[in-house]
């Protein structure tokens, strides 16, 4: 780890990952209460990089979270009653009780976009959301992360050069923590990194600990910077480990102890405290305070959680469909001159033209010059000289069908 942030930026993380711990312990206790309704799924071991990840971006910037970054969403400014009623299914949760797990975002304030249950889903989705930034002269940059399993479906591939070949302003993670649900991550790639996956697409890779947290930031940190200048999308693969089975109901008895145990003596946050230590960053007085605060929150945050009311039964038929502004009001936020994105001041003319075949309608409403094989093309005519546009179109283009028709033929007796 090196020394290359402020005292309160190292604090900031430590703070950041001993919250998202505290948060699915506090959740794991509310679930073997049954009071949690749907699935739940761990990030232990991994914090280091949801904190550090979530941490290198600017609050203007856009972030799609996964099952296992809790922690993403701690940074960006998601309360933890929050996370907790969303589990609980509660009528002041973010989705009011519509959904137990983490599928909610905020698009107006913290700007988070949901989580999408089909893996790989997200690429294509937060490349979007990077490419509307950019055209609406926002600088932003888009952010999601990724399983080493999902890395293995079709849209992780359509969505990445999808994103290389936009040059869309876009980080993605890519969490291998060696286990697809039980899958064992050489079982289903042939790679020893998964980050050499970026090279099909033209694109610049990092590999780094994910449970080094400092290292988490200063890549990801790196990646935010030149992506927002333009560089293109950015693959991070952070290697890892996932202590807790798929979800509660999994025991993953199928990881072999040994593994475990290696893993284990790599504790994210318990290297990161021994640093803070040495680098006498934190003290006792200082971890004290931090666990008080922790303990404070969590119990407030829990209380409040608890007493959430259910919702009312007749909230099920309401929200089944967006309704426009009844729903939600989203609207372009222009940073730029609408002017510079349209014609005639936009850097690309707005008429396509075919090699081959001339141009197609005109920006002015005029007729296309279009020819066809050896046919001159046709001298622009107005849209309203004459007959109307649409006839004039169509006989224009009966008279070069009929004029092509001895070109195709003679190519063909010589042929």
């Amino acid at each position: 780890m090196k020394k290359e942030l402020t005292r309160q930026q190292y604090l900031d993380l430590y703070y950041y990952m001993r919250l998202n711990r505290a948060v699915e312990d506090t959740m794991v206790k509310l679930f073997r209460q049954n009071k949690i309704v749907g699935g739940l799924y761990s990030s232990l071991g991994q914090e280091a990089i949801s904190v550090g990840s979530a941490y290198a971006l600017e609050k203007k910037d856009w972030l799609a979270p996964m099952i296992r970054n809790i922690g993403a969403l701690l940074v960006k400014g998601v309360p933890p009653r929050d996370i907790f009623m969303q589990h609980m299914a509660k009528y002041d949760s973010p989705t009011k009780g519509k959904d137990g797990t983490s599928h909610f975002g905020d698009l107006d304030n913290l700007h988070i976009v949901s989580p999408i249950s089909m893996l790989g889903d997200l690429i294509p989705v937060m490349t979007g959301v990077a490419m509307a930034g950019r055209y609406l002269g926002q600088k932003i940059v888009a952010m999601t992360w990724i399983g080493d399993g999902g890395s293995s479906t079709g849209v992780f591939h359509e969505g990445l050069n999808f994103a290389a070949t936009q040059k869309a302003p876009f980080v993605l993670i890519l969490e291998n923590n060696l286990w697809a649900y039980s899958t064992p991550v050489r079982k289903q790639v042939p790679l020893e990194n998964l980050a050499d996956r970026a090279k099909a697409y033209g694109i610049d890779s990092y590999i780094v600990d994910g449970n080094d947290v400092v290292a988490m930031y200063s890549t990801a940190k790196e990646a935010v910077t030149r992506a927002r200048a333009g560089e293109g999308p950015i693959l991070i693969e952070a290697k890892t480990f996932r202590r807790l089975g798929h979800a509660q109901h999994d025991p993953a008895e199928y990881v072999p102890k040994e593994m475990r145990a290696h893993w284990e003596a790599r504790d994210p946050i318990t290297l990161y405290e021994e640093y803070l230590t040495g680098e006498k960053l934190l003290d006792t007085k200082s971890k004290k305070e931090i666990d008080k605060k922790l303990d404070t929150l969590l119990a407030a945050e829990r209380e409040f959680a608890e007493n959430s009311p259910m919702p009312p039964a007749e909230l099920a038929e309401e929200g089944v469909y967006c309704t426009g502004d009844e729903c939600h009001k989203i609207r372009a936020k222009w940073e730029r001159p609408v002017a510079e994105v349209m014609p005639p001041k936009s850097s690309v003319e707005a008429v396509w033209t075919v090699p081959g075949f001339g141009s197609g309608k005109g920006s002015g409403g005029a007729n296309a010059p279009i020819h066809f094989g050896d046919t001159p093309a046709a001298a622009e005519k107005s849209a309203t000289e004459g007959k109307p546009a649409a006839k004039i179109a169509v006989k224009a283009a009966a008279k070069k069908t009929v004029k092509a028709a001895p070109a195709r033929a003679s190519r063909k007796a010589r042929r």
